[in-house]
């Protein structure tokens, strides 16, 4: 099976300004999603997707493959990864070149290993399925099972539809959401479906200490406390 690795990384970020290619640890933060990546076996061919040239550059020096600049108008706030996604499958296919699944490797989250991307991409292809995601557990507190939500009379009511709360925590189901370390579709639910999880989803489940996605300097300052418990 061939597998397109594509690390995202645009300019503009508003959040944690240059937050792509911001020095984390001493690194610049695309750097280790970079190392860990360009040793799985697994993954064919490993890419940068960019609009930004600074971004461009850096991942140039550390030998990570550009092959393309992707457009300003693909490189918004608003911009759907799976436009992105697809725009470098479109590159790709002009010069003959196609991959039978692509794995999202995005910056954000910096402390993925090598072998839980490798975990994912076995999975992935024995698992019978459209797509692989990553998630992490939802603290039992926020369990859907327990959530609710008011209804016409202002009267509140289980998000589940359930008619009885489960009064134990024993007893709640596990219940996962996304976490964006890894995303791993077939081309052809990218492209023919414009789906990035297709009808058959199957999951990997990040330790905890993979589990931050920065988005905000809170999140960033939770990933230089990571490091300093790492060293």
């Amino acid at each position: 099976m061939k597998i397109l690795g594509l690390i995202p990384a645009r300019g503009g970020s508003k959040s944690v300004p240059g937050k792509n290619i911001k020095l984390l640890g001493g690194k610049p933060l695309i750097q280790y999603t970079f190392d860990v990546a360009k040793q799985v076996k697994g993954i064919t061919r490993l890419i940068l997707s960019s609009d930004d040239d600074d971004i461009i550059s850096v991942a140039k020096k550390m030998g990570l493959e550009v092959p393309f600049k992707r457009p300003k108008e693909l490189g918004q706030d608003q911009t759907p990864t799976i436009v992105v996604i697809q725009h470098a499958l479109q590159y790709f296919s002009t010069q003959n070149i196609y991959f039978d699944a692509v794995c999202l490797l995005q910056v954000t989250s910096p402390f993925k290993t090598t072998s839980f991307i490798r975990d994912a991409i076995t999975k992935f292809k024995s698992a019978n399925c459209d797509s692989l995601v990553s998630v992490s557990k939802i603290p039992d507190v926020y369990n859907p099972h327990w959530a609710f939500e008011p209804d016409s009379n202002n009267h509140l009511k289980l998000v589940t539809k359930e008619e009885k709360v489960i009064s134990r925590r024993q007893d709640l189901p596990t219940a996962y959401h996304r976490d964006g370390v890894i995303y791993i579709t077939k081309t052809t639910v990218l492209l023919n479906e414009n789906s990035l999880f297709g009808n058959k989803l199957a999951y990997i489940e990040s330790p905890m200490e993979y589990s931050v996605n920065i988005d905000s300097y809170e999140d960033w300052n939770k990933a230089e406390a990571i490091l300093m418990k790492k060293v």
